[in-house]
């Protein structure tokens, strides 16, 4: 939105000031600037509502006025917490959205959570060089020349070229060099095997407390460790700025196919992804949520699709169990209809 607007957190409204033809109803837009869209996070979402307003006596008088720089209004509630959904439905969006404006932009955050904020600071910054707004408890009536209500999204860790979406041509590549700049992150290449005498190629091995967790994992690392690698393994945890350090001085990550691998975003340029994909047709989720974006970060991608006789699901369930037989029955009444290939 263009013109005269006004950002209103206290009514949760952004009104625009334009002039009404005769006749014509006044009645607000709702909007929940949320980038994922999913029906059922609806109530997870603050409601923002859109109103035009033809005159000073219908609008929020403005008491905070902002010349030059614009505002993007967006939510951190829904699935955030999760870091995949951290960075497919917030920081990936946020950034197609704003990075444009070099720093020059406000954000008010709807939904606002402050450990949030505080973890992702080094990315809001780099983004926002002004304090961010909570759109949840400021009183203040703020009036832009122009303001951005939601995030522009493309899809789950995806940056494709786009004439509205991305006039920028901006890329995942782009996106990791950039969460790279934030962090103070120094690889951009992997290690080159002879380049460095003595210097062994690091793996990171992502390790899972309760499901999908890798149950000879010594075994794994041990034979790593045979090959030639410089072998760690570590679960991931709440400080980003540590992890991502740890994981951008390995060559190869390697875990199984959930959040956990989101961490590839802070690999350098030209690293490997071992993805493994556990039994019970996975395939279209492995390669859409985790492959693709690999492939769109420059990353090499390697999937290892666990049998059936090696899924723990064997000790639980006999063979002719519907785990086995039909997967996507599973899938089905789990409500998660994925298509059966990629």
């Amino acid at each position: 939105m263009s013109g005269d607007v006004r950002v209103d957190p206290a009514s949760s409204s952004v009104t625009l000031m334009a002039p009404l033809q005769r006749g014509e109803a006044a009645a607000p837009r709702r909007i929940r600037p949320y980038a994922r869209k999913d029906d059922f996070l609806l109530p997870l979402v603050r409601e923002v509502a859109v109103r035009a307003a033809a005159s000073e006596g219908v609008a929020p008088r403005c008491n905070v006025t902002h010349h030059g720089v614009p505002a993007v209004i967006f939510s951190i509630g829904g699935y955030t917490g999760n870091f995949f959904h951290d960075m497919a439905d917030v920081l990936v969006p946020l950034y197609l959205t704003s990075f444009h404006f070099k720093g020059k932009v406000q954000f008010f955050v709807a939904n606002y959570k402050q450990w949030w904020i505080q973890k992702y600071k080094p990315v809001l910054r780099r983004l926002s060089h002004r304090d961010i707004v909570d759109f949840d408890s400021d009183s203040d009536v703020h009036c832009y020349d122009h303001v951005i209500l939601g995030l522009v999204r493309d899809r789950d860790l995806i940056l494709g070229h786009h004439p509205t979406r991305n006039p920028k041509g901006y890329s995942m590549v782009d996106f990791t060099r950039f969460l790279r700049h934030s962090y103070g992150l120094r690889r951009e290449r992997p290690l080159v095997l002879g380049e460095t005498s003595g210097k062994k190629p690091r793996m990171m091995i992502i390790s899972r407390r309760g499901t999908r967790k890798v149950l000879n994992l010594r075994r794994v690392a041990g034979m790593a460790r045979e090959l030639g690698f410089d072998v760690v393994v570590s679960e991931a945890g709440g400080n980003v700025k540590r992890f991502a350090a740890t994981v951008n001085s390995c060559d190869v990550l390697v875990g199984v196919h959930g959040a956990g691998l989101t961490n590839q975003v802070f690999l350098p340029t030209g690293a490997v992804v071992v993805q493994i994909v556990p039994w019970g047709k996975m395939e279209w989720m492995a390669a859409n949520f985790y492959g693709r974006p690999a492939a769109g970060m420059k990353l090499r991608h390697v999937e290892y699709h666990v049998a059936a006789e090696e899924s723990s699901l064997a000790r639980r369930y006999p063979r002719e169990h519907v785990v086995f037989r039909d997967p996507m029955a599973i899938h089905a009444k789990a409500g998660r209809p994925w298509p059966t290939s990629s």
